[in-house]
């Protein structure tokens, strides 16, 4: 007998007077119903000492959330626990020994049926303790990212907030450390469990018959079902186009030129789901490509279209100017009478008061070959600016109303830089005119922040600042402090990242930050003055909004504690 491998317990005798004792390794052994029986002390529930629980008919009930499980096995009987690690027993010459392993140890396979039943059952300590597990198994993250869409996809009415959130902390987890990674899929998985939750499942509708009909096509009959609101129609057209072939870059163009040809969808949310779902499906795999892109088509059954609202109309009629603008676009290009890109005139023109001016210097801009992404960039970084200059006297509400703005116009230059489609163009124009709308938040605009002094600088100090209440201007110096020093930046982002996952956020602040994340690395190749200005932005917004939003309750990252600490065996539970 190798004493590597077998505990000893102490003589039976013994056993059967104490009824319960817990030996090296943190095991309880009980002694019931003539049996000697081994199990991992730590209830896996929330940690307590299960040797103080209770054991009758064969089933071992901790005290602290009743939380039951077979003595024998160690399986719960309740969803919300998890199996407890059970030990095999045996007693030689009166003495009992317990083996050091336990028989049913939690591997990779295991812990991803736990995460999908923590997301069918909408348990948030299942999905944490098993998102843990998964990630110091080192499983790598698109797969656990995987399930949730997978799951996500399946149920309820469709693409949206919590599917977004998931797809979000999937793009940031390079930026973030073990710790953030896991609170970052654990945050999207849970929001993903809670859109799902009560929700039916979906079941897709199934292509046309096999038929000649070309792309083009396709693409016609998809446009037409969304114009009037047929998204039964537009499913099957889907599901046919994908059934035909049709690559991943023709699906997008063909769902995203449908979206652009009504304004502004849903304040820009029909277009910045559309671009999370086609993210998702670049990191994740042509396999979910049905379940994913279907998602999506709920989306256009009931959408705001911006052209029939009220201030889309008067006092400035932005429609027609608009209308006109995108007959001027079929007009070719014409390299003799190229137009230079001005960005900084070009963006103090975006934050003006003038839009038909801006109308048409972007149709002029566009017509004389300038990128269509790198417009996208530079309203991106206007929107930004509207962030930087929202006054705390705005109503609290309104701080929507800007991330909106920026969320959209991030996505439609992550669009522009993956589609050459000229329609998609139109877009640009949606986002122009929503800064617009916008000004009336920066009346009085909040100053510029200056930077803060009589700090060292470290993370610390902004995660304090935001542990108090609308810190919103001093976050703002603080980082501007930070910059002013040639302190790292991409250190700055680990911290923001910190900042918002440490919160029971909501999902706006988890779309503000993702959209900040990649719209600074997209100006990181670039060094000069411009670029630099631009990422400063980035960052202040980013700063502002986070501070704008923070402290709250913290219970959701309380939990993802817990399932941490259990999962490194420290004791949650300690008696007086």
């Amino acid at each position: 007998m190798s004493t590597q491998e077998w505990i000893n317990a102490g003589a039976l005798e013994e056993l059967k007077q104490v009824r319960s004792k817990v030996i090296k390794g943190g095991i309880a052994v009980f002694y019931h119903e003539d049996e000697v029986r081994a199990v991992d002390n730590r209830c896996p529930h929330l940690g307590f000492p299960l040797h103080l629980g209770s054991v009758c008919d064969g089933i071992l009930t901790c005290h602290w959330h009743h939380a039951r499980f077979d003595i024998c096995s160690g399986g719960t009987l309740d969803p919300w626990a998890d199996d407890v690690p059970a030990y095999d027993v045996k007693v030689e010459d009166e003495e009992v020994w317990v083996s050091s392993k336990p028989r049913n140890a939690g591997n990779a396979e295991k812990l991803k049926r736990r995460l999908q039943e923590g997301l069918e059952q909408n348990i948030g300590i299942v999905i944490a303790k098993a998102v843990v597990g998964l990630v110091e198994s080192g499983v790598p993250a698109d797969e656990i990212v995987r399930i949730g869409v997978a799951f996500g996809t399946s149920q309820g009415s469709g693409w949206g907030a919590g599917l977004t959130i998931l797809t979000a902390m999937r793009n940031v987890l390079p930026k973030l450390d073990t710790s953030g990674r896991i609170l970052a899929l654990y945050h999207g998985l849970v929001h993903v469990a809670r859109a799902s939750s009560g929700r039916a499942p979906r079941h897709l509708l199934g292509a046309l018959p096999p038929s000649p009909a070309p792309m083009e096509r396709l693409m016609e009959w998809y446009r037409s079902c969304v114009e009037v609101r047929d998204t039964q129609g537009a499913e099957k057209v889907l599901l046919t186009a994908i059934a035909n072939g049709a690559s991943p870059e023709q699906l997008a163009d063909m769902m995203l030129i449908s979206v652009t040809d009504h304004f502004y969808l849903d304040g820009g949310h029909t277009f910045d789901f559309h671009n999370k779902a086609f993210e998702a499906l670049e990191s994740l795999g042509a396999a979910l490509t049905e379940p994913i892109l279907a998602s999506l088509v709920p989306l256009v059954g009931s959408p705001t279209r911006s052209e029939e609202l009220h201030h889309w109309q008067a006092p400035v009629d932005l429609v027609t100017p608009l209308r006109q603008a995108f007959e001027r676009l079929r007009e070719p290009a014409d390299p003799e009478h190229s137009v230079q890109l001005d960005e900084q005139a070009f963006v103090d023109q975006l934050l003006s008061d003038r839009p038909i001016e801006t109308v048409d210097r972007l149709t002029r801009l566009l017509l004389g070959g300038a990128a269509p992404e790198r417009l996208a960039q530079l309203i991106c970084l206007a929107a930004a600016e509207r962030i930087v200059r929202f006054h705390t006297q705005n109503e609290f509400g309104d701080w929507v109303a800007v991330l909106h703005t920026f969320t959209y116009a991030h996505a439609v230059h992550e669009r522009l830089r993956r589609s050459k489609e000229p329609l998609l163009n139109r877009a640009l124009y949606y986002g122009a005119m929503a800064i617009y709308h916008d000004r009336f938040l920066n009346v009085p605009r909040a100053p510029k922040p200056k930077p803060a002094s009589g700090f060292s600088f470290a993370p610390e100090e902004l995660l304090e600042l935001m542990d108090r209440r609308q810190q919103i201007d001093e976050a703002a110096s603080w980082v501007a402090g930070y910059l002013g020093r040639r302190q790292d930046p991409q250190a700055l982002l680990g911290t923001l990242g910190l900042a918002l996952l440490r919160e029971d956020a909501e999902f706006h602040t988890f779309q503000l930050y993702e959209a900040v994340v990649s719209e600074y690395d997209h100006w990181a190749d670039r060094s000069d003055a411009f670029a630099d200005q631009a990422k400063e932005t980035c960052l202040i917004a980013c700063a502002r909004y986070l501070a704008a939003h923070a402290p709250s309750a913290r219970e959701l990252p309380h939990t993802a504690k817990i399932a941490w600490r259990l999962s490194r065996g420290e004791k949650l539970f300690e008696e007086e």
